[in-house]
């Protein structure tokens, strides 16, 4: 059992919970991510790492409650535990000293994007970030992405807080300004990772992606996390998360991640009837 040490709800729908795990926190690296269970009946799912202290022992993970499990995960408080925490899994971001990398983030994968943005910057980089969520509501780790940034830009779908827009609008300005863009990372939801790498393709700037496509064992075993990449296909657990986001079949990745939405949604419904949630 894995017991959690502390709970902070960012907004009314994302949470971060700080675990105690020492053997994850004594390996995490930035980029990587953990398969949970709730409970010894539970489904298994991958949530990215967001931060760890080796010397506390302690790995910090940020989620949103979207589905069943990720519902009942949020009825879990402070102190007590969870079944399994297993990781760190997937290949680390690949960090060196680039140039100017504008780091992309949408939604809860700001918590994705801070250890990234923090790793580059420390090896040398100069860190544009970009932040965009729907609304000011959701707006959560701010301070933290700026501390680690020498820019940061924040958007909203609203135009409630920030800049109006979504976030490739200010990757355009970037990528056709006078300074030079080395490397993209873009993190958040699917379809904006998409159009993330469509606008940076023209400009011939390499960006990298970190895919979540429907996962299981988290360890290559059952291929259910595939993708294709450049024709090839490759499984998100063990070769990646991280993929050239110009190479990765979108089409193919957002139609495999729609397969099970109607199993979803009637688990969800089954869940909240027998706990008598809404």
């Amino acid at each position: 059992m894995y017991k959690i040490l502390k709970r902070e709800d960012l907004t009314p729908e994302i949470h971060l919970f700080e675990i105690d795990a020492p053997d994850v926190a004594k390996k995490a690296q930035a980029g990587q991510f953990v398969v949970i269970r709730v409970d010894e009946k539970g489904e298994r799912i991958p949530l990215t790492i967001a931060d760890w202290n080796r010397e506390k022992g302690t790995v910090t993970v940020v989620f949103m409650e979207v589905g069943k499990t990720t519902r009942k995960l949020a009825t879990v408080q402070a102190d007590e535990s969870i079944a399994t925490f297993a990781g760190p899994l997937g290949l680390p971001t690949h960090i060196e000293k680039f140039g100017t990398v504008v780091c992309v983030a949408g939604g809860f994968a700001i918590a994705t994007i801070v250890p990234i943005a923090r790793e580059m910057r420390k090896a040398g980089n100069k860190v544009i970030s970009i932040m965009g969520f729907r609304t000011k509501d959701l707006v959560f780790w701010e301070d933290r992405l700026r501390s680690v940034s020498d820019e940061l830009i924040v958007t909203t779908d609203d135009g409630s807080y920030g800049r109006k827009g979504v976030v490739t609008v200010p990757l355009k300005e970037l990528l056709e300004g006078a300074e030079k863009v080395d490397l993209v990372v873009a993190i958040g939801p699917t379809v904006m990772m998409k159009f993330s790498s469509l606008t940076t393709q023209p400009f011939g700037v390499k960006t990298i992606v970190s895919l979540n496509p429907i996962m299981v064992d988290g360890t290559g075993m059952c291929g259910v996390c595939r993708v294709s990449v450049g024709d090839i296909t490759r499984f998100t657990c063990v070769d990646g998360p991280d993929f050239d986001g110009h190479k990765v079949n979108w089409d193919e990745l957002m139609a495999r991640q729609r397969i099970y939405l109607d199993e979803e949604k009637k688990s969800l419904e089954l869940w909240q009837h027998s706990c008598g949630r809404r």
